[in-house]
């Protein structure tokens, strides 16, 4: 059995593997602390699996705070994690987009799940889940409803701020102007595709792409990078946010049949 686990800004995600199998996966809020979060995922995770810790014999740990799980038999960057689980997923995948809480990336990979090409944002929260947290307080709506609330919008308003803090700012304004919530929020998830949509047209888009991260369950968002590439984006089988931690149960499970040839 092998454990992969991707300790990002905003949460943590594990994944058990035997066999190559998924057994189980686990997704908890990792903001107050990335290494307790990191140790509760992984529990939950063997939980749900019905096993031990000790019955787990590698562990690839990634994502933004991966340095503070201590018990990782190895670390490694996300980049290479997203594909290699994106392409376990959906072997015909290409070009992966992945917008997290704090950062948001393109990835190209080959046709074995191999990164080849990157482009990233991880400067500012613009286009990234804590920019959407920000904007759903600011606008009364919780998070998780957003997006679907987005859709019924008829007039999409144009949100000329990429920068968070100008955007809530930008938020508040059209408010006050009694401007409808939902084209608002239709609005704020089309500045988040136009950001993310011009990080892929600098590559050769190439299919199938897959959208994964946190933001990827916003359906409003999803939409509106539809539109903007004047694609269809692929559906994956699991949960879109946990394709990094997917990846890294993925690489233990290569170092280890490694270590044991060596």
């Amino acid at each position: 059995m092998f454990a992969g686990l991707d300790v990002g800004s905003l949460v943590t995600k594990a994944v058990i593997l035997r066999n190559g199998d998924i057994l189980s996966y686990s997704i908890v809020d990792s903001r107050s602390d990335p290494e307790k979060a990191a140790k509760r995922s992984l529990e939950d995770a063997l939980i749900k699996a019905g096993l031990k810790r000790e019955e787990i014999a590698f562990i690839v740990v990634t994502g933004y705070g991966r340095v503070a799980f201590k018990d990782a038999d190895k670390t490694v960057t996300e980049l290479s994690c997203h594909g290699r689980g994106v392409h376990f997923l959906h072997p015909a995948t290409r070009t992966v987009i992945d917008i997290g809480g704090q950062d948001s990336k393109v990835i190209r990979i080959d046709r074995d799940g191999n990164m080849v090409d990157f482009v990233m944002n991880d400067k500012c929260a613009a286009g990234t889940g804590r920019f959407l947290e920000v904007m759903s307080l600011a606008l009364e709506i919780p998070l998780e409803e957003l997006g679907n609330f987005s859709l019924t919008s008829t007039n999409p308003l144009r949100i000329s701020s990429t920068c968070t803090v100008f955007a809530e700012t930008e938020v508040i304004s059209l408010l006050a102007a009694k401007q409808k919530k939902e084209n608002i929020a239709a609005g704020l998830h089309s500045a988040i595709a136009r950001r993310a949509g011009n990080m892929v047209k600098s590559f050769n888009i190439e299919n199938d792409v897959v959208f994964v991260g946190g933001v990827a369950k916003n359906l409003g968002v999803r939409k509106a990078l539809e539109e903007f590439l004047n694609i269809s984006l692929t559906s994956i089988s699991l949960d879109p946010q946990i394709t990094g931690a997917l990846g890294a149960a993925l690489l233990a499970k290569d170092f280890f049949e490694r270590k044991g040839k060596s």
